[in-house]
């Protein structure tokens, strides 16, 4: 079948994936006309935004596109119930983010199949690669029951990536996702033991703010003056160390 037709009747049928050549099979008799992905880049255009509208894609071809533009590592979370499962599928993103020189790191957040420290580090060593390794949300390692020490305790290679982000202790909102998402707080402005979590990390890492707030935006603040007052706190933060 020509390409968009043969993604959008995968997609319809519930299929996730698709197996596909780069031409038209030359002695096909259907009356399709034929084609060439190879030779027709508009062609291949369209197959791409097909298969992102209908949820069919090609992951391999993201990670090509994230090493062309200097990525350095990517991130990924379970959504898998089966631990087992996604210790497997952890293994096969490790194994080809590397083969684009990239490491892959994991992220345990709560209500996730990896949701917590003890279950991320279980991974980490069942995947068994020193390209996997983990990434500390400050939120999400706070929030799921482990502390500064128990970060301390870590080996230090085991930590590949630092995501920075500020709340309160103990939740306000039963909907843990939609906090994570859309509320955070500013570094130094929620009640997270961040200069102690700080203090436990390595110093050679880079730290990223995820720190979302919503509710200033939807009040018509920035989004230079919104991110602008995080890294301010945040370096004063890292000053403090």
């Amino acid at each position: 079948m020509p390409p968009r037709e043969f993604v959008s009747l995968a997609a319809d049928l519930g299929c996730r994936h698709i197996s596909t050549g780069l031409e038209s099979h030359p002695h096909s008799s259907m009356g399709y006309l034929p084609f060439s992905l190879r030779e027709d880049s508009a062609l291949r255009a369209q197959m791409i935004a097909t298969m992102r509208d209908r949820g069919i894609r090609d992951r391999v071809h993201d990670l090509e596109l994230l090493a062309e533009l200097g990525a350095q590592r990517i991130n990924t979370v379970a959504l898998d119930p089966d631990l087992n499962r996604s210790v497997e599928q952890f293994g096969l993103l490790a194994e080809a983010a590397a083969a684009f020189g990239m490491e892959t790191t994991v992220e345990p957040s709560p209500g996730l199949t990896i949701g917590d420290l003890p279950t991320a580090l279980y991974a980490i060593r069942q995947v068994g690669r020193s390209d996997f390794r983990l990434l500390i949300d400050t939120m999400h390692i706070i929030r799921s029951g482990s502390t500064p020490d128990d970060v301390a305790a870590l080996e230090p290679d085991v930590i590949g990536y630092i995501q920075l982000s500020d709340a309160p202790l103990v939740p306000t909102t039963p909907d843990y996702m939609t906090e994570a998402m859309f509320e955070r707080m500013v570094p130094g402005t929620g009640g997270l033991p961040l200069l102690d979590l700080l203090a436990a990390l390595p110093r050679d890492l880079p730290i990223g703010l995820e720190i979302p707030i919503r509710s200033q935006a939807e009040a018509g603040i920035s989004p230079h003056d919104r991110l602008g007052r995080c890294v301010e706190s945040a370096r004063g933060l890292l000053a403090q160390l």
